[in-house]
């Protein structure tokens, strides 16, 4: 059986790191080093307005030579963002990530954002799978 994103939430801290549009770029940035991740949503009130990645500082700030003290996350997050919900498969996910080139998905109960899984997550799920695999083959092979 396909494992979901609820089994990979359910083995994650329940933190979701966000911050404002209005939030300096550096203020974001200092929320993703002091927790070593790679993205932060981003919330107005309630509501998913976007996601700020390494990816995007890189591109839209050291490139364009902006400062990140004074740039806000608003002009550089990405906020054409897709989604998932709970009930999608690593599978899913992993098409969706490799056809879309993106490393970070925000996880959505109707228009509630309930967790954000990464690459990485999805990786260790494939590992886990295959090693339930190996497991039940070898348990069926010896008995």
């Amino acid at each position: 059986m396909q494992r979901t994103v609820a089994g990979i939430l359910g083995d994650k801290p329940p933190e979701i790191v966000g911050v404002a549009p209005d939030d300096t770029v550096y203020e974001a940035l200092r929320r993703m080093a002091d927790r070593n991740i790679g993205a932060v949503v981003v919330m107005d009130d309630d509501r998913l307005v976007g996601i700020m990645s390494e990816r995007d500082y890189a591109r839209k700030v050291i490139l364009m030579d902006r400062g990140s003290k004074e740039t806000r996350v608003a002009d550089i997050m990405t906020s054409d963002v897709f989604t998932i919900s709970p009930e999608t498969t690593v599978s899913e996910c992993m098409q969706l990530m490799t056809d879309h080139r993106i490393r970070h998905l925000p996880v959505m109960a109707g228009d509630r954002l309930v967790g954000i899984v990464s690459i990485g997550d999805i990786v260790k799920a494939v590992i886990a799978e295959q090693q339930d695999l190996i497991d039940q083959l070898e348990r069926y092979i010896t008995s």
